[in-house]
């Protein structure tokens, strides 16, 4: 039964957002409101919020790119319409957070990595969004665009180290008049893990 309602969540956004592009000179507006509006209904019929959040962020993301690629729309701009949309959804929720938006930033660079699309221009696309939504919302801007840039490294991490610089590059340096912060947990994420100083912390704490 959940199977059934991800996949019509999935058509839904999918069905929405190529109208929305196909229909509108506003393509930005019209995606962010078609978001918006899915991420917002789904939240009136979840019970666990955070983990149905979760789940439905997913599907909105996918269904999202999924059209804008199959009708050649603009993948930064699809990035940066999702955390505004989605931010705008889980307001009302109280879950208009930074840790949606991380969580956001996450699906779609595997959504987009799934879909062989530019990690890059999603990620800077991502930042950008997370600085919008932060300022519609009252949030902090700064904290906001590095918890976009953080969801995003983490995930290209997870997907190998290419994606992981690619991505970080991407993010390097200031967007949208804002200073991205990078953590450097992504390093040991994206990079082939090293064993050696562990072993030798642990030989020095033999007696």
């Amino acid at each position: 039964m959940e199977k059934q309602q991800d996949v019509g969540l999935l058509e839904s956004v999918k069905d929405r957002i190529v109208h929305a592009i196909e229909g509108t000179g506003d393509v930005t507006g019209a995606m962010v409101n078609a978001v918006s509006k899915t991420v917002a209904r789904a939240i009136e019929g979840l019970g666990g919020i955070a983990t149905s959040l979760v789940h439905t962020i997913a599907d909105v993301v996918q269904g999202t790119i999924q059209a804008v690629m199959a009708v050649g729309g603009d993948l930064g701009t699809a990035a940066k319409s999702i955390v505004v949309g989605v931010l705008r959804g889980a307001k009302e929720a109280g879950a208009a957070n930074l840790q949606t938006i991380g969580q956001t930033a996450e699906s779609v660079i595997k959504t987009t990595a799934r879909m062989s699309g530019d990690l890059g221009t999603a990620a800077k696309g991502l930042v950008e969004g997370a600085i919008q939504g932060a300022k519609e919302l009252g949030l902090d801007v700064t904290k906001a665009a590095s918890a976009a840039a953080q969801g995003a490294l983490n995930a290209a991490g997870e997907i190998g180290f290419e994606a992981g610089e690619t991505v970080r590059n991407a993010l390097t340096g200031t967007i949208a008049g804002v200073k991205v912060v990078l953590r450097e947990p992504f390093n040991s994420m994206a990079k082939p893990r090293n064993l050696t100083p562990s072993r030798r912390n642990r030989e020095e704490e033999i007696p």
